[in-house]
């Protein structure tokens, strides 16, 4: 079966799963209330490991009967772990990279009753990090995680279960966790949220679009994902544009940016600072120019390394002629997750303890245009929050961001965003993090009462 068709399978039984659920209206105080979210008959675990660019994060869900949200321990919705760095840091150490997950491993195993343990399935995606070492790197470094995670863990494992992710995959499952925990799937599909997902090897973009647009959509060759996918959920059938960027992530996108300057210096890097840039294998020149960072010279530089100027076949394109899915209701409320709310609490226009931020892509502008004017010395005060090894980068990252969003995906400088971290549970008081791993989660769980083996 191709992964088209899971998807649709896949789907199909979470709408049937859930059908029950979508229309009951729990109100608090009376009887079994969303703010409880109580069991209903029997309790499904799944334990999603996130094994990013920069870092591995385990995420444990338990689902009742009817596809919702339950507290894990009396507390949140989901045990959330991370630890840096990702897998991709220990390229020549396979076996250093799968013990780097023990401890996650660990936490994710004593959240879940003992009993349920083994009948708890445990599924690890790793994201653009791995895609981008190549398959004889990623596919030893999978090999060493499936041994640890078959001689060291209770859990209920195959092989197939650990797997590289595609970016198209992980944009598809941001929107879906996004929307299943806003309460928007079986709504229009212009009820519903456009995401994008900065990450650290790539970025991807994910929203509705029309069933005219769709069928509008421009054709691929055979070995690239179509830019729609067609899904039913909870009762409503989606047109879903996706598209990842591999090597546009935040960090990845930093070695993009000093190999488009082509100098022995970037307007991009603060002042002060003279140094190498190392990412998956490669070094680059970091050294900050003899005048210092410039905001207007650094987003030359940034605009270069996009490829906005690259030729565009269709009748729109975001960046690098890949066309943007033609925009639309779908995308008129958008969340922007990962790096782009983590940088913006970093330095410190969005407070790091909140869920979601409203915000603009001004305000990227602005945060970059005063990092532009410091020097590494001033930084470390002006930027308690950010770490040391990135401090020589504020100006360069803010200058993407806020890059990406307006020439490269054509949002309006004053464009109304939410900068999202979690997602608060539809009216309940829990959140759940904006990550990918729930929506895989609930294909998990629905997948149980299938014949399908395949997470993904």
């Amino acid at each position: 079966m191709n992964a088209h068709c899971c998807f649709l399978h896949i789907l199909l039984l979470f709408s049937a799963l859930s059908a029950a659920a979508a229309g009951r209206k729990l109100e608090a105080g009376g009887g079994r209330s969303r703010s409880s979210i109580a069991a209903l008959g029997s309790s499904r675990y799944a334990v999603i490991f996130d094994a990013g660019s920069t870092g591995s994060r385990v995420h444990v869900y338990c689902f009742d009967d009817e596809l919702e949200l339950q507290r894990i321990n009396g507390s949140d919705i989901e045990l959330f772990v991370q630890l840096k760095p990702g897998l991709s840091a220990y390229a020549d150490d396979p076996q250093a990279a799968a013990n780097s997950l023990a401890p996650l491993l660990e936490e994710a195993e004593s959240a879940i009753p003992e009993e349920l343990r083994s009948k708890t399935p445990i599924r690890l995606g790793a994201t653009a990090g791995l895609r981008s070492l190549g398959t004889e790197k990623s596919n030893q470094i999978l090999d060493a995680v499936r041994d640890l995670l078959q001689y060291n863990s209770s859990l209920e494992y195959e092989a197939d279960w650990v797997t590289v992710l595609t970016g198209h995959q992980e944009g598809f499952y941001l929107w879906v966790t996004v929307n299943y925990l806003l309460g928007n799937l079986g709504k229009k599909y212009s009820d519903t949220v456009a995401v994008i997902d900065l990450g650290g090897g790539s970025v991807q973009m994910a929203y509705a679009i029309s069933q005219n647009a769709a069928s509008n959509a421009p054709n691929v060759s055979a070995d690239e994902e179509a830019y729609v996918k067609d899904t039913f959920l909870q009762g409503a059938t989606y047109y879903l544009y996706v598209h990842s960027y591999l090597n546009y992530g935040l960090m990845a996108a930093r070695a993009e940016i000093l190999k488009a300057g082509a100098k022995s210096y970037s307007f991009c890097i603060l002042s002060g600072y003279n140094g190498v840039y190392e990412y998956n294998g490669g070094v680059y020149n970091a050294s900050s120019s003899p005048l210092g960072s410039s905001f207007s010279k650094c987003r030359s530089e940034v605009i270069k390394a996009l490829k906005v100027d690259e030729p565009c076949n269709y009748s729109k394109c975001t960046f690098a002629g890949i066309w943007n899915g033609g925009g639309g209701e779908g995308q008129k409320n958008l969340y922007v997750a990962s790096y782009f709310f983590d940088r913006a609490s970093d330095v410190g226009f969005v407070d790091p303890n909140a869920a979601t931020v409203p915000a603009k892509p001004l305000d990227f502008m602005e945060a970059a245009k005063a990092a532009c004017q410091t020097t590494m010395d001033n930084a470390r005060t002006m930027y308690p929050n950010v770490r040391e090894s990135d401090l020589p980068y504020v100006c360069m990252d803010l200058v993407y961001q806020y890059t990406l969003l307006v020439d490269g995906f054509g949002l309006k400088p004053e464009k109304d965003i939410t900068l999202v971290k979690k997602v608060q549970y539809r009216d309940s008081d829990a959140f759940g993090e904006a990550a990918w791993p729930l929506g895989s989660a609930i294909e998990v769980v629905t997948s149980e009462n299938s014949n399908l083996n395949q997470v993904y």
